[in-house]
């Protein structure tokens, strides 16, 4: 199933024609890239990359610690949509996904951080070598599964000293690509990092279970 809101699409879904997506079409056939969140994620940060990816022909899911809805914000405050999980996490595994996006937001990162489960789910990406994605707050997560430790990365700002403290190299730029992982610091950043994603997930090989 495709990441959808509980009603109808926001205009985010309009996306899925912008000219970088055009470009990467059908590059990414065949993959499943999961999304994690809950509560309080950054809609846009979930929205434009997932209409991105399925344009580029890539399988997205939303995967969250319980099944039902998660409730989507913008700026933290400023509730937008309910969107429909794909996938609760006691039934997900990193073997059936080629590919991880960590959107932001304050709140769902914090929550995410501190559910063991959301943690091991994100480190069996991390010591399986599959390309990740995180946006703004989206590396606090990465965090806590040990995820950064010799990278060079960006994020939302706050996050800089707990990066650094963590192992990581932190930079102040819209989009960074260190290996396996690709950073962003905020929504503005997103017409950078929609395609360094594509980019990322295409050259990764088919690992998910088909």
């Amino acid at each position: 199933m495709a990441i959808h809101a509980s009603g109808a699409m926001s205009d985010s879904s309009t996306h899925a024609a912008s000219p970088q997506a055009r470009v990467a079409h059908g590059t990414l056939a065949g993959r499943t890239i999961a999304f994690l969140a809950t509560n309080g994620v950054e809609d846009v940060e979930l929205s434009e990359p997932a209409a991105a990816l399925r344009a580029a022909g890539a399988h997205t899911m939303l995967v969250a610690p319980e099944a039902g809805e998660i409730q989507a914000m913008k700026a933290d405050v400023n509730p937008t949509r309910r969107l429909h999980v794909d996938m609760p996490l006691n039934e997900a595994r990193a073997d059936d996904f080629d590919g991880l996006v960590l959107p932001g937001g304050t709140t769902s990162p914090d929550h995410l951080r501190m559910d063991a489960q959301a943690v091991s789910f994100v480190r069996a990406f991390v010591q399986a070598g599959k390309p990740i994605a995180a946006i703004c707050h989206g590396a606090w997560t990465l965090i806590n599964a040990g995820g950064v430790r010799g990278h060079t990365l960006t994020s939302w700002p706050s996050l800089r000293v707990d990066l650094t403290n963590a192992g990581a190299h932190w930079v102040d730029r819209e989009v960074v690509s260190d290996g396996t992982l690709v950073t962003s610091r905020n929504p503005h950043d997103l017409k950078a990092f929609c395609p360094a994603i594509i980019a990322l997930f295409a050259k990764a090989p088919h690992r998910a279970t088909q």
